[in-house]
């Protein structure tokens, strides 16, 4: 008696599940060799023997960035970086290099000229410093009305001192920002490394910097960026805020290096009696990255690295994204944490840290606090009656400069990270930000440079109440032999992203839609929100009344609504396929998948039945991608 013979209809759904960790795999990897081929990227040939590309100035109005590495200054093309670069070649002094070689600092190639600073001063000028072979340097730079001028040269007789300006080594990390023709700088001002100051030097305002040798006011910091904000219509109530990362000593368990913004007004002059010459505004408050693991074990990301500044449709509060590691050699993580300048403002304007009782513990100020309060900008909403710092009384100045930090801390928005990379062999090191129109809204993009010398690009999707989720859409290999990421830029002009380390330059298109798959539902997976499909290929999207024939659904990645209607070749997404089978015997089922963000969930429907189930994979084969299915009736 011949085995009764019958058919199974199976049918394969593909699913993107959701991903909120940034340590899994991306939808696309490319290797260099791969980017290259891609034709979505150039990187900068630089013949000389150079290094450190680490200075990154984009100028979107002239088309223009100016890079600055070893000694030499550099003038590209932002549509094209190798199109005519413009050459400034600055070495120290050939004795400078020989002194500094003989004082025995040539171990680590530091006997340089190292571009440090590199700020427009106004429409035709830059100003630059470098480290000088330890003997800092700055000049006036011309570079013309337009890119067309195609003009690029050190304006003679403008060379002088850079103390205050950029560093003596190399290897510190320092901030520059001009701000009207008057520089500000946090930079280590002696030779020896030993006295870190915020500096404000050129131009038409005072000399001002913070409290010498001084561990009250800062304590071996690390300078990381800076952010110029109007807190108000008066524009004496302007401010500098200076993020960096410095030694504590208020925590109980000795000293710990902890991340901190600070912040002084721009039109300080400094005091009449105490303090002339220093910041009477200065202040300081600590920046929190942590998260609450599952045994309740708060992990804090306390060495903040690089921040992004994204302006927001209120002028007075932009938001900072900060990429922050942690210390310690247990656990090896990163964050990328989100603040609202509004919460920031909330803190300086909260009680003061004070040392007091047994064992001078950290606790918050309740004595009388001076008028006008420590830390308010002279003439200010808040201070009308007083028009210059100087007429500050000595009470103010003195408590300025016993209590410069805040006893409350700045947490993030949502009081948690936005991204958190755990249990992976890197660190991230650097940070861009992109708002993305999409069909279904806008969303937030993250373009994380790492410590292995690849670039992931991070979608943020909302996910209910105040919580994200990240989704690794791409990861590439930036340059040929990998080096950490120092800089990454955005030109929203060009739609580039420009990556700089110490190995070379690297400018990539923001997008590689093509890289994702021929098909439909290749491109919907991909939840990318500056890709669609347009009917014939998964290409760049952009907002369009007539929206028929572009397919796109980034919140939730729908192949089976998105996608009907196109033919089998593109029609991925829902695969249905007739299988007959033997009673008794056996049927192998295998299906490919395009990216690890997809999953695969097989669906049982007997012929002549509505009913399907789900089918688990047997005991002894448990890759979801192929399926040895009994036939049993």
């Amino acid at each position: 008696m011949l085995p009764s013979v019958f058919s199974l209809l199976l049918l394969l759904v593909l699913k993107a599940p959701l991903n909120g960790w940034a340590s899994k795999p991306p939808r696309v990897f490319l290797s260099y060799r791969d980017l290259m081929e891609s034709r979505s990227a150039r990187s900068f040939s630089f013949g000389f023997n150079t290094s450190d590309y680490r200075i990154l100035l984009l100028d979107q109005d002239q088309d223009r960035m100016y890079v600055g590495s070893r000694d030499y200054l550099l003038s590209l093309d932002l549509g094209n970086i190798n199109r005519e670069p413009l050459i400034i070649h600055w070495p120290a002094p050939l004795n400078r290099h020989k002194e500094c070689l003989m004082a025995g600092r040539g171990r680590a190639d530091e006997c340089y000229n190292y571009m440090r600073v590199i700020q427009p001063l106004n429409r035709t000028h830059l100003y630059a410093c470098g480290t000088g072979a330890y003997q800092p340097q700055c000049a006036l730079v011309y570079r013309g009305w337009r890119s067309e001028d195609y003009v690029f040269r050190i304006v003679s007789g403008s060379l002088e001192s850079g103390k205050g300006r950029s560093p003596y080594d190399p290897k510190q990390e320092n901030m520059a920002v001009m701000i009207d023709g008057v520089l500000y700088a946090g930079v280590q001002v002696d030779y020896m490394g030993t006295d870190a100051a915020l500096f404000r030097t050129m131009g038409h305002k005072l000399p001002i910097r913070s409290e010498q040798y001084d561990s009250r006011w800062l304590n071996e910091p690390l300078f990381v960026g800076s952010l110029v904000v109007s807190e108000s219509s008066f524009k004496e109530d302007d401010k500098l805020y200076v993020l960096f990362r410095e030694r504590s000593l208020e925590g109980e368990n000795g000293p710990a290096m902890l991340s901190r913004i600070a912040r002084v007004c721009l039109n300080d002059e400094g005091g009449l009696r105490s303090l002339v010459g220093k910041w009477t505004s200065f202040l300081k408050a600590r920046l929190v990255c942590s998260v609450i693991g599952q045994d309740g074990v708060e992990t804090s990301f306390d060495q903040l690295r690089d921040i992004f500044i994204r302006p927001t449709q209120d002028k007075h509060n932009p938001l900072i994204y900060g990429v922050f590691t942690t210390l310690g050699s247990v656990f090896r993580g990163s964050a990328v944490c989100v603040y609202s300048l509004a919460d920031v403002r909330a803190v300086f304007n909260g009680p003061f840290a004070h040392k007091e009782g047994h064992g001078y513990q950290m606790t918050a100020y309740t004595g009388k606090t001076p008028y006008p309060r420590p830390g308010a900008c002279a003439g200010g909403f808040s201070v009308p009656g007083i028009r210059s710092s100087k007429h500050f009384g000595e009470d103010v100045l003195r408590f300025v400069r016993t209590h410069p930090l805040m006893y409350s801390s700045v947490y993030p928005v949502n009081r948690r990270p936005l991204l958190v990379l755990s249990d992976a062999s890197y660190t991230y090191t650097s940070i861009a930000v992109d708002r993305v129109p999409a069909a279904d809204g806008e969303y937030t993009v993250l373009f994380l440079g790492t410590d292995r010398g690849t670039v992931q690009k991070v979608m943020i999707l909302p996910k209910g109440d105040n919580e994200t989720e990240g989704l690794v859409l791409e990861e590439v290999e930036v340059f040929r032999v990998p080096s950490p990421i120092k800089n990454l830029r955005i030109s929203s002009k060009r739609h580039q992203l420009y990556v700089s380390s110490d190995a070379g330059l690297t400018q990539l298109s923001l997008h590689r839609c093509s890289g994702y798959g021929d098909s439909c539902a290749d491109c919907c997976l991909a939840r990318d929100p500056y890709c669609a499909w347009d009917g014939k290929a998964c290409a760049r999207y952009t907002p369009s009344p007539t929206r028929r024939s572009r397919r796109q659904d980034v919140k939730n990645g729908d192949p089976l609504r998105q996608c009907r209607g196109y033919n089998t070749k593109v029609d991925r997404g829902v695969s249905e396929r007739l299988q007959i089978g033997v009673e008794g015997g056996s049927v192998f089922l295998q299906c490919d998948t395009h990216s690890p963000l997809e999953s695969v969930t097989w669906l049982l429907q007997r012929e002549g039945s509505q009913h399907r189930r789900e089918v688990r994979h047997t005991t002894d084969n448990t890759d979801p991608h192929h399926l040895t299915l009994p036939f049993t009736v």
